[in-house]
């Protein structure tokens, strides 16, 4: 009866080293389809499953827009407000700092010009 037990503990202890052997095997075989993966992805693949997604969802999207509206036109149209009104305060913040240059050249330019009546001839 000892010998079967201390059977079963070197069974166990057996079949934990081959799970942790099939996990260093799993984890290595997932870092190498992560790299393979990353280098895989060039910007030329990244475009072309960029137009096919594109036409994959213009052939899907339009039959169901029609029920539900479409949501993906609405989508680009919050994105571009969105962009718009980014563009719109940069170019505010921009107009306040040329307003303030123009004023200090114009000082300096009535500064220098003589305070002079012109002259009737």
């Amino acid at each position: 009866m000892a010998t079967s037990f201390k059977q079963l503990i070197e069974k166990v202890g057996q079949a934990e080293n081959a799970l942790e052997a099939k996990e260093r095997q799993v984890a290595a075989d997932w870092r190498q389809l992560k790299a393979s993966w990353k280098t895989g992805w060039t910007p030329g693949r990244i475009v072309i499953a960029g137009l096919v997604s594109g036409f994959v969802v213009g052939r899907i999207e339009p039959a169901r827009g029609v029920a539900k509206g479409n949501s993906i036109m609405q989508m680009i149209t919050a994105l571009s407000g969105l962009f718009a009104s980014a563009t719109a305060q940069h170019a505010a913040s921009h107009v306040e700092t040329v307003a303030d240059d123009v004023g200090d050249v114009a000082d300096t330019v009535q500064s220098a010009v003589p305070d002079h009546a012109p002259v009737d001839a």
